[in-house]
């Protein structure tokens, strides 16, 4: 006698499988994907191009939320293109930790405080050509453009220039509101950039990536999605050579190199972001933290009170690492 899964009762119309026949037991046994001859040379490259860019963070309104002060800033990315993003001040007192708070595929429309104590700055990144502050700023906007953006030359292909505009993002969060230990947050495409961006900036003592893409791209092409990734499956089955400018890329590469505590929500069944590919991630880290989801990139029965429990252990772990550290 077979049974369904809670998924096909929670999804009886979707279009496939986004399980992909895997269980908690096969996730955790996909192993990442080894960095590439020179991956960490290359990235330590970058970092040091990106410690000769001034940030030079400048304000350009105020307002606030929830009794904290909220500015919307303009600052320089790791090419010098000019950003903006959202920074958040304690409700009083100095800040004890700034929060890199990146998000996903959509863009951001405002800030989100649920995973911020009261006690953290925090800057809430857009990344470049993602909606709403920077739509079409040094990469185009439309989705299926931007993940393909610059992908025949690891220089510029858009991802790494998103992830290496994270430490600017940080760069410009500590000049406004003082030098503090910082943690990242980051969810679907902010959960891969941050994974990107970790190893390479000792100012970090510890992150928590929901749902993270672009991780083990063996996996990522050898299935269909309705995410990003299946704009990447098609253009790599027609040019073959983009497979090598997307080792560099590999999420779960790079946090095989990450040496900070890092917590992973990951999910069962994700039709957007694989889970074999959230899981390669999480299997990648050292000092692993692992909330299972029971999905991702979608309502279920139960999800909202999943979603409240995630960010309560999400925010245990800020505070864990922090009084670490």
């Amino acid at each position: 006698m077979t049974f369904a899964s809670p998924h096909d009762t929670w999804f009886p119309d979707a279009a496939f499988d986004a399980s992909y026949g895997h269980t908690l037991k096969t996730l955790r046994g996909i192993a990442p994907i080894a960095p590439p001859e020179g991956f960490a040379k290359r990235w330590m490259r970058w970092r040091d191009e990106a410690r000769q860019v001034d940030a030079a963070p400048v304000v350009l309104s105020v307002d606030s939320a929830a009794g904290r002060r909220v500015s919307v800033i303009e600052y320089s990315g790791a090419d010098g293109t000019r950003l903006r993003a959202w920074v958040v001040e304690p409700v009083s007192g100095a800040a004890r930790i700034g929060v890199v708070h990146s998000h996903g595929y959509g863009g951001r429309e405002a800030i989100d405080l649920a995973r911020v104590p009261d006690h953290a700055a925090a800057v809430f990144p857009v990344a470049r050509g993602l909606p709403t502050l920077n739509a079409g700023v040094g990469a185009p906007e439309p989705i299926a453009e931007h993940v393909l953006a610059g992908i025949d030359d690891p220089d510029r292909y858009v991802l790494g220039l998103c992830a290496r505009d994270l430490w600017l993002a940080a760069d410009a969060l500590l000049a406004l509101t003082g030098d503090t230990p910082l943690y990242y947050v980051g969810e679907s495409f902010g959960g891969g950039i941050g994974s990107l961006a970790l190893p390479w900036d000792d100012r970090y003592i510890g992150a928590t990536l929901i749902v993270p893409s672009f991780g083990q791209y063996d996996e990522r092409l050898a299935v269909h999605c309705l995410g990003s990734g299946e704009v990447v499956r098609a253009h790599v089955a027609a040019h073959p050579e983009a497979r090598e400018v997307l080792r560099w890329f590999d999420a779960s590469s790079s946090m095989t190199l990450t040496q900070v505590p890092v917590r992973v929500e990951a999910a069962l069944w994700d039709p957007y972001v694989p889970p074999q590919g959230q899981f390669a991630v999480a299997n990648a880290v050292g000092e692993l933290d692992l909330e299972v989801l029971p999905a991702g990139h979608a309502d279920y029965p139960g999800s909202e009170d999943v979603r409240a429990a995630a960010i309560r252990h999400g925010r245990a772990h800020l505070e864990r690492v922090l009084g670490a550290s």
